[in-house]
């Protein structure tokens, strides 16, 4: 599948087409673009930009790294675009996470050429043994929590992720994956039940 030579700068207002169901026509818009429609892609690129750069942007914080990453999201969802399945949730909400991973994905990245930068010396200083523990600690507790995400249905842990990884509210969430208000407290709700569940956590 070729890939769209150059994306343009991002818009500033929300171009959502008139007079169809917003999300049956972002969804219309995704499987022409898994076909290679380029056309296609330009107007979904159109409809949606300036909500996935506002996703981007309130993770990231800089306008310009933000603009990146929002072109690394467009060509991200070109490339796998076929694998959206409308079945599983919204067309708006399946490509809000893909930006918010991307985003994360950037801020992960920064942190680590930070910490390389530190330099040699730093890496090598004695470490007090409750530190290391308590580094420690938090890797396997962090490496529990990834899994425990996983066990969660894909609506589930979208919501989960955007309300308390992203740092929305319920409002800014449902609006994100074109939710009612109600269902997107469901999902968070019953996503945290079952993370708990699995994490072995009392309630």
């Amino acid at each position: 599948m070729p890939v769209m030579a150059e994306l343009r700068a991002v818009p500033s207002g929300d171009e959502s087409p008139e007079g169809l169901d917003p999300n049956a026509r972002l969804a219309d818009l995704l499987r022409q673009s898994s076909w290679g429609d380029e056309g296609a892609f330009s107007q979904l690129y159109d409809a949606v930009a300036p909500r996935l750069y506002g996703m981007v942007v309130r993770v990231l914080r800089d306008p310009a790294q933000s603009e990146e990453v929002t072109q690394e999201v467009f060509l991200e969802i070109w490339r796998q675009s076929a694998r959206f399945d409308p079945d599983r949730g919204s067309a708006l909400g399946w490509m809000m996470t893909i930006a918010h991973r991307k985003a994360v994905d950037r801020v992960r990245s920064a942190a680590a050429a930070g910490r390389r930068d530190h330099g040699y010396h730093e890496a090598n200083q004695d470490v007090d043994y409750d530190s290391t523990a308590e580094a420690a600690q938090a890797s396997l507790e962090s490496e529990r929590v990834r899994k425990a995400l996983q066990t969660l249905t894909p609506a589930q842990r979208g919501a989960l992720e955007l309300a308390f990884f992203g740092g929305y509210t319920h409002t800014e969430v449902a609006a994100m994956l074109d939710l009612p208000l109600g269902t997107a407290k469901t999902r968070i709700r019953d996503g945290l039940i079952r993370l708990r569940d699995t994490l072995g956590l009392s309630s």
